[in-house]
């Protein structure tokens, strides 16, 4: 039967019995040719297969898996004709051939199923020629010799042992064959090679011991030569069991039975396993749908950020713009004031000498001034083309500016104060200047105290600045030289083994306390110690972890402040596992940390006051040492 016009259309799971039914029928009908010889087998539906030839049973166990299997690659049709070849061969074939299993007798003989036979099947060859040698051993044919004449005769075995005794060759062998039917058909062939030439096992035990044998006799080894009491008894017990053909049958049905089990239990787990991996893929597909959305949720939130500080950089640059308008139009309204006293003092005509010196020196002044003016009239404009070029750059330092200007406001308020003052001063110098009269004395002598106030004022500016720069060197200085005896200090106290109040505190050691005394809750002394010391190690490395940082920002008296997350895995995990003692033991050395060293996550040594539970200060930490020293001097002296 042709399957190419059928290939391509397959059938439903329910008509998988009628569609078998059909197959069975051509198969007894003869359409497909199953069997190719007499010990070979081929399956008709199949073509394509690399392997064409099968043994019965390996036919069988084929078109079992394919038709039982329930993998989604097979096809329905494809399993209701390996069924339809399961049911022909179990039915039809093996009332053709009798039983699959059950080896063809060459020799025509029946075989009684209670006769038990040696396994694996071994030959037994007598009277093989053999000679003396000059020392008095006996030696004969060798083994490989007797094996290659008899795979010329067709009888395949794979080794022949010829047996030896203290004297040498005892003219015997025995003649090993594969351990299958095949090799029982050719053992049974081998036997009935010898028997038609009247040298088989009877013909051997009928002649007389007084005549003379020539040629050698074989037949296959049974129970009786196993259980003989010579040579060939002791190595086939050695060697070999007993057994009949039904139970070898009976053992290699339950070996088959077994493999099939452990077949489909294989199949099971690798079911198992697959569904497995298919959660697991679902769950990890979750897990990144989850984690882009998050994603998603951080850029929006990032980028509304983003405008807000846009918004906030475009009002601050437009509020200085509006200050820079605000300058300029200041300059102009001045300008036009002095233009207008330019032009007055030009209308006023001295009437003496000293009094025109003085005006063409006001005169020369005036214009002077006026000329600083346009230039910073110039200057003015300069700084408005470029205002938006400063608000660009500006944009990218906004918070480096903001900083800046916060500091700076905070440590130039007496700078601005004595600045302001000098400003209003320069403004009555400028007012009062333009007032006087030619007999006004006490305005000349004003001018002169605002002259000369002005002068101390400018002074003091430029000694406040001087004195400002030298206390913030000495205030660096003096911070440097306190840092580096402070750490001496450290240094000097770690070295003092003693329970006094003041100390050096490792800030951010896990304390291992509290973690030893849950394990021994559970655990015997040795196994506490053990496990409290893994489960220190394990959060000692959590601690160190940068990536875990399970703090908060909450506002208290209007500053930030960093406090533990209520809801964090980890340490709610560590809770319930152990309790609370070793969660505020991890809870206080996390503080720590982030207090003392957040950026290097590792254990800090600080000068400490355990009494008042504080950072020590250096004079308390030199006062100890000196209590110290004290007592160590009155104990020597």
């Amino acid at each position: 039967m042709s399957q190419s016009s059928e290939e391509d259309t397959d059938i439903s799971d329910s008509e998988i019995s009628e569609y078998e039914d059909k197959c069975y029928e051509e198969l007894k009908n003869g359409s497909q040719n199953v069997k190719t010889s007499d010990e070979k087998f081929t399956c008709p539906y199949c073509p394509k297969k690399r392997k064409r030839d099968y043994m019965y049973k390996e036919l069988l166990q084929h078109a079992s898996g394919v038709g039982q299997s329930s993998s989604q690659k097979r096809k329905a049709r494809e399993k209701a004709t390996h069924l339809a070849l399961v049911k022909y061969l179990e039915k039809d074939l093996m009332n053709i051939d009798e039983t699959p299993s059950e080896p063809a007798d060459k020799s025509d003989t029946p075989i009684d199923s209670d006769e038990q036979f040696v396994w694996p099947w071994i030959g037994i060859v007598v009277n093989i020629p053999t000679s003396r040698t000059p020392d008095g051993r006996t030696v004969g044919a060798s083994g490989s010799k007797l094996r290659d004449e008899y795979r010329r005769r067709g009888f395949n075995p794979f080794r022949v042992n010829p047996l030896w005794n203290f004297r040498g060759h005892t003219g015997t062998a025995l003649v090993e064959f594969n351990k299958n039917w095949p090799g029982f058909d050719n053992a049974l062939a081998f036997e009935k090679a010898y028997a038609l030439e009247h040298h088989g096992k009877k013909d051997w035990l009928i002649i007389a011991s007084s005549q003379q044998k020539s040629g050698l006799y074989a037949w296959v080894a049974r129970a009786d030569d196993y259980k003989a009491n010579n040579i060939i008894g002791e190595h086939l017990r050695k060697m070999a069991d007993l057994k009949t053909i039904p139970e070898l049958m009976e053992e290699e049905a339950r070996r088959q039975d077994k493999l099939v089990s452990n077949l489909h239990n294989i199949i099971q787990v690798k079911n198992k396993h697959l569904n497995e991996i298919e959660a697991r893929c679902t769950e990890t597909t979750h897990k990144m749908i989850t984690a882009m959305t998050e994603k998603d949720q951080l850029v929006q939130s990032y980028n509304e950020e983003i405008k807000k500080i846009q918004s906030s950089a475009k009002d601050h640059f437009q509020r200085i713009f509006n200050d820079h308008e605000k300058l300029k139009m200041q300059l102009e309204t001045q300008k036009k004031e002095l233009e207008t006293r330019r032009l007055a003092l030009e209308k006023r005509e001295a009437h003496n000498e000293s009094e025109r010196k003085k005006l063409a020196e006001e005169i020369e002044e005036n214009t002077t001034k006026n000329s600083s003016l346009q230039m910073a009239s110039l200057e003015q404009l300069k700084a408005d083309e470029n205002v938006m070029k400063l608000a660009e750059d500006q944009k990218i330092q906004k918070e480096k500016l903001h900083a800046k200007i916060i500091q700076l406001e905070k440590k130039l308020d007496m700078k601005q104060k004595l600045e302001l003052e000098i400003q209003q001063l320069k403004g009555s110098l400028s007012v009062l200047k333009h007032i006087e009269d030619d007999d006004d004395v006490e305005v000349l002598k004003k001018v002169d105290d605002l002259h000369m106030g002005l002068r101390e004022k400018e002074q003091t500016l430029q000694d406040l600045d001087a004195l400002n720069q030298t206390l913030i060197i000495k205030e660096r200085k003096s911070n440097d030289e306190l840092q580096e005896a402070r750490k001496e200090l450290i240094n000097g106290i770690k070295e003092i083994a003693t329970r006094a109040h003041i100390g050096v505190k490792r800030m951010g050691e896990l304390d291992t306390g509290p973690f030893h005394e849950a394990m021994q809750k559970r655990y015997n002394e040795e196994e506490a110690e053990d496990k409290a010391t893994e489960l220190c190690s394990l959060w000692e490395e959590y601690l160190k972890d940068p990536d875990w940082h399970p703090f908060k920002v909450v506002m208290v008296d209007g500053k930030e402040k960093e406090i533990i997350k209520d809801d964090d895995e980890k340490l709610n995990g560590l809770r319930k596992d152990l309790g609370e003692k070793p969660y505020k033991a991890v809870v206080a050395a996390l503080t720590e940390i982030n207090q003392y060293n957040p950026s290097g996550r590792y254990v800090t040594s600080e000068l400490w006051n355990y009494k008042a539970g504080r950072r020590a200060t250096l004079q308390e930490g030199v006062q100890f040492l000196l209590n110290h020293w004290k007592r160590k001097k009155e104990m020597f002296s």
